[in-house]
């Protein structure tokens, strides 16, 4: 009977834990995270969700002469911004990870 009390908690602790996740999961779609290329030349902000918000392309680097160096330019900025949405995912979500080893959660 003793055991029953104890299984009713956790249960409690599991669904507490999953509203706190699911409400930093809400709060990390809000955040918007900047990623930049060519020293700010260009710059892509996507929400903590990996969603691309706004695409911005200085003038200046927009060359008809090369526009492989402004599709890199993209690529980079794009790939810094869902670095930034990574580790900002890890430290948000990692404190609901820590000491349970719960491969595939995320």
């Amino acid at each position: 009977m003793r055991g029953m009390g104890n299984m009713q908690g956790m249960m409690k602790q599991m669904q507490k834990m999953q509203k706190q996740m699911a409400e930093a999961q809400e709060e990390l779609g809000q955040k918007h995270l900047e990623g930049t290329a060519g020293g700010g030349m260009v710059k892509v902000v996507m929400t903590g969700h990996k969603e691309v918000v706004e695409v911005v392309i200085d003038p200046s680097v927009v060359d008809p002469e090369d526009v492989e160096m402004l599709q890199d330019l993209v690529v980079i900025a794009t790939n810094d911004a869902l670095k930034q949405v990574d580790e900002i995912t890890n430290s948000t979500m990692g404190q609901f990870t820590k000491g349970l080893n719960l491969p595939g959660m995320f």
